[in-house]
């Protein structure tokens, strides 16, 4: 948490580069650990999303090429967890984040491409009371709240405005996620706040790829999850 507090009042080359090695040793090599102490919990309840804990994180490097924030690295450490049989942004996944402001976890379809959102737009509408229980539930709602991001201002085409699920037709991002006390981010406790959340939201994600089998390529880099 240091290394990122320090990274934030110093974010250029000049000063990463020579300190790359405190990076790798005090936040990448315990983010792996994380990941895998993450996958042995998540064998109960998603064995499909257990794969290799140093393809789940994602790079420091940010890319600046569509920012108008040029600075180079990220100042939060963040993985994601694919099903291992679709690969990498072919459906739902998990989620996390740690930061010294803020620990994100959650999961779900961020900004997915327009064929792919056509899909699991026409499945929510096929089957919406199913899908409210998935994010409805009690435990659910106690974790995460409702629904997170952005939704459409009118109806996408080929869906009528008097579909009694147009308000999850309308949305965006299929996305549950919630912010947790950063301080849990050096102690024992934020293993268990994860998996706690991960296993909740599984139904979620699995209704989410029911539609995606065919593998259908969520969008690029620049639109996924952080």
């Amino acid at each position: 948490m240091e290394f990122l507090l320090e990274l934030r009042e110093n974010n250029d080359r000049d000063w990463f580069q020579p300190r790359k090695e405190i990076f790798v040793e005090k936040v990448q090599k315990p983010m792996v650990e994380l990941v895998s102490a993450v996958h042995k919990e998540m064998l109960r309840f998603a064995p499909e999303y257990v794969g290799e804990p140093k393809k789940c994180i994602f790079r420091i490097y940010r890319d600046t090429r569509f920012s108008k924030d040029k600075t180079p690295y990220k100042t939060h450490i963040a993985a994601a967890m694919w099903r291992s049989s679709g690969g990498k942004d072919t459906g739902s996944g998990y989620y996390f984040s740690v930061s010294p402001e803020e620990i994100e976890i959650g999961g779900g379809i961020y900004a997915p491409e327009p064929s792919l959102l056509l899909l699991v737009r026409q499945h929510v509408g096929e089957h919406p009371d199913e899908f409210r229980k998935t994010f409805e539930t009690p435990a659910v709602k106690k974790l995460f709240g409702g629904l997170w991001g952005e939704s459409a201002i009118r109806p996408p085409k080929g869906f009528d405005a008097a579909h009694p699920a147009i308000d999850l037709i309308r949305r965006k991002h299929y996305v549950l996620m919630k912010g947790v006390d950063p301080a849990l981010a050096t102690t024992p406790k934020l293993l268990p706040e994860i998996v706690k959340r991960f296993e909740a939201i599984t139904p979620f994600l699995q209704f989410l790829n029911r539609p995606l089998s065919g593998g259908d390529k969520m969008s690029n880099g620049k639109k996924t999850l952080r």
